[in-house]
Parts: structure tokens; C-alpha cells; sequence
């Protein structure tokens, strides 16, 4: 589907302009897909869908730090963007594990006191 678009949009303009134009079709495209996936799950399941989307996104932190290590041409101002993704990227990544953490702990069964189960009637 990218190199339709691509092929597509570099008949239209400069290769530069269709690469722009290419990659923000791509992020709306990404954003109607994304919003009707979600829309369609119940909501006693967006724990689990938000948990397992975090730990994706983990694995998105890692290809930015590798980047990052291992980029070469990188500009400044791409370098400073990739940083600040990637704080963003692991506060999010650590906020859902926790979030998560939360909610599960909410369904664990709490033992009851001593006091209680002896009986003091």
C-alpha cells in the first residue's frame, strides 16, 4: 500500500513533497484504522487490548534507541525529536505497566483478618 501511495503521489510532485504527503496519508490512515479497531472492542477488554499495546510500543522504544546509537546522518534537530519520542515512549510504556498492575490488583481476592474468621459472635 506505501509504494501505491508513493508511486501514486510521485506522478503528482516532487519526490520530496509526495514523501511528505505520503507519510502524513499513512498517519491519517493509521488514525481512522486505529479508531475503528477500538471503537469495536468491549470495554471490559481495554485493560488487556492497553497492556498489550504498551508492551508494542516497548518494542518501538527499542528501535529508537537503536537509531539512535547507530544513526549516523542524524541532524540535530532530528536527534533532539528522537530523544524527546523516546522519553515519551518510555513514560508511556512504564505508566501502562503500572496502570495495568492497578487494575489487576483490583481482582485479586484480599485474605481475610484472623480476627474474622475465628468467629467473635
Amino acid at each position: 500500500m506505501p509504494d501505491l501511495l508513493t508511486g501514486v503521489l510521485a506522478a503528482a510532485g516532487t519526490s520530496e513533497t509526495s514523501n511528505l504527503v505520503t507519510n502524513l496519508a499513512i498517519l491519517v490512515l493509521a488514525g481512522f484504522v486505529g479508531y475503528a479497531v477500538i471503537s469495536k472492542v468491549p470495554n471490559t477488554l481495554h485493560t488487556p487490548l492497553m497492556s498489550g499495546t504498551n508492551a508494542i510500543h516497548g518494542i518501538v522504544v527499542l528501535g529508537g534507541l537503536l537509531l539512535l546509537a547507530e544513526g549516523e546522518d542524524l541532524g540535530t534537530g532530528t536527534t533532539v525529536i528522537l530523544f524527546i519520542a523516546l522519553l515519551f515512549g518510555v513514560i508511556n510504556v512504564i505508566g501502562g505497566f503500572v496502570v495495568t498492575d492497578r487494575m489487576l490488583e483490583m481482582f485479586k481476592t484480599k485474605p481475610t483478618p484472623k480476627g474474622d474468621a475465628e468467629g467473635d459472635a
